[in-house]
């Protein structure tokens, strides 16, 4: 007789269309003989999506802020309390309430997907009041859970040692793409931005470097808190034909735009423990996509870069040093021939195919 299969429900606070390591580890669980369920939200310009397996979006009344968590959490108690499901997986704190409700009251195994250090993130250091809630419910739930990972070392040592639990790092990495010898080079450079257009990320200082840059174009593809803040920046400063916006773009059309780039860059600031130990995916998508790095002198993106030596380390965002330091990387062509040359040492090594073994050792235990 064939054993049922073992169904996962996967739960995110965003709309699914672009959060990358998520789609990743779906696709990696529904390799290994889950049936995944990934569960959202949807937004007023949510995009449809094609994925392999099943989607669901919550339609809810409160877009951000309190309501948004409270009825969000609501929403997805209630849901998971009475849906189909074998196994929960919560990426981050702020749909970890619901998941270990459900999981507590059901009895169903719980794993945690920590993306980041999340009570570390500027927004909530900015508010202490709404960071010591977030931090009791960390603290409430986080020492009781038996199964959990993270993005990196730094991060994992950090909730080891403040839980006494052991929090693995499956770090947020592309699959092995099929690295081609680039084109010649273009007319006008391409430094690119990718991610979140949220504060924090060295935007700001990267628009305002653009004034001391000829011959080259900031392209920053992404959405967030403070993109009408860098357009207007943009305007003020004169700078439309050096800076383009493209919005938010799904997971195919970002990848058509990564390999386009002359310079990636990863010029997070040092606000709070979450920036200093960030080691973004868009790092490793430069990285598939044979483009060099400038990353900020963070220790986890340092390591990264200066191991495979793949770019450069930015020690400051003062706009006219980081244009200096922009420019270095654009046209020194011996240091670039040297990082081309690693870059696919790198891109052959940091690969999800290798990263999911991880995840098999995590989640195996499941399907008996």
């Amino acid at each position: 007789m064939k054993t049922a299969q073992k169904r996962i429900i996967v739960s995110v606070s965003n709309d699914l269309v672009s959060d990358n390591r998520v789609h990743k580890v779906c696709t990696s669980l529904e390799k290994m003989g889950f049936a995944v369920l990934l569960l959202g939200r949807k937004l007023p310009n949510s995009q449809t999506l094609n994925r392999s397996y099943e989607t669901k979006r919550l339609n809810l009344l409160f877009k951000k802020g309190a309501f948004f968590y409270a009825e969000y959490n609501f929403r997805l108690f209630l849901f998971l309390l009475f849906a189909k499901a074998d196994v929960l997986l919560s990426n981050d704190l702020d749909s970890l309430t619901a998941n270990f409700l459900a999981a507590k009251i059901r009895g169903k195994e719980l794993i945690y997907d920590s993306h980041e250090y999340f009570t570390e993130v500027p927004e909530l250091i900015e508010r202490p009041k709404v960071q010591r809630i977030w931090e009791g419910l960390e603290k409430r739930m986080v020492p009781k859970l038996k199964h959990a990972y993270t993005v990196c070392h730094s991060i994992a040592k950090v909730y080891n040692e403040k839980y006494g639990i052991d929090f693995r790092v499956v770090r947020n990495i592309p699959h092995a793409k099929t690295i081609n010898t680039k084109a010649p080079g273009n007319e006008v450079k391409i430094i690119l931005y990718q991610g979140a257009v949220n504060i924090g990320r060295g935007l700001k200082q990267a628009i305002l470097a653009m004034q001391f840059i000829d011959g080259a174009k900031l392209v920053i593809a992404g959405d967030g808190d403070i993109k009408p803040q860098l357009e207007e920046l943009v305007q003020q400063k004169n700078l439309s034909n050096k800076v383009e916006f493209t919005g938010r773009l799904p997971i195919d059309k970002l990848a058509q735009l990564t390999p386009k780039a002359d310079l990636g860059l990863s010029i997070e600031e040092d606000l709070g423990l979450n920036y200093r130990y960030a080691l973004p995916n868009k790092l490793f998508d430069y990285i598939q996509a044979d483009v060099p790095v400038l990353a900020s002198n963070l220790p986890e993106m340092k390591v990264i870069v200066q191991q495979y030596k793949i770019g450069a380390i930015t020690t400051t965002l003062a706009p006219e040093i980081l244009a200096a330091n922009i420019l270095d990387a654009l046209n020194d062509s011996s240091k670039r021939k040297e990082w081309h040359k690693n870059l696919k040492v790198a891109a052959r090594e940091l690969t999800w195919e290798n990263e999911e073994k991880v995840l098999h050792e995590i989640y195996s235990r499941f399907l008996d």
